[in-house]
């Protein structure tokens, strides 16, 4: 497993009438790119009810282990 950084927006309003864009920052532990991707979607989905088709990807890059500030990601990586 690696560590990647996923940067990026989404929409945060429910209502169509309104558009309120959230910026995101998240690190996740995955296999690949795609992998991270999907994680990530995933999270967004189950926390916040964020359909897939509303988030946007700025970036997605692989970090080094000793840039992680995750905790849980840390954790996963096997450097706790």
């Amino acid at each position: 497993m690696k560590a990647f950084q996923a940067i990026g927006s989404y929409n945060a309003c429910r209502g169509s009438y309104r558009k309120i864009i959230q910026n995101f920052n998240i690190q996740v532990a995955a296999v690949d790119e795609k992998a991270a991707k999907e994680r990530v979607l995933s999270d967004l989905g189950s926390k916040h009810r964020i359909k897939r088709a509303n988030v946007i990807f700025t970036e997605i890059k692989a970090m080094a282990t000793e840039d992680v500030t995750d905790q849980v990601v840390k954790y996963q990586l096997g450097e706790n």
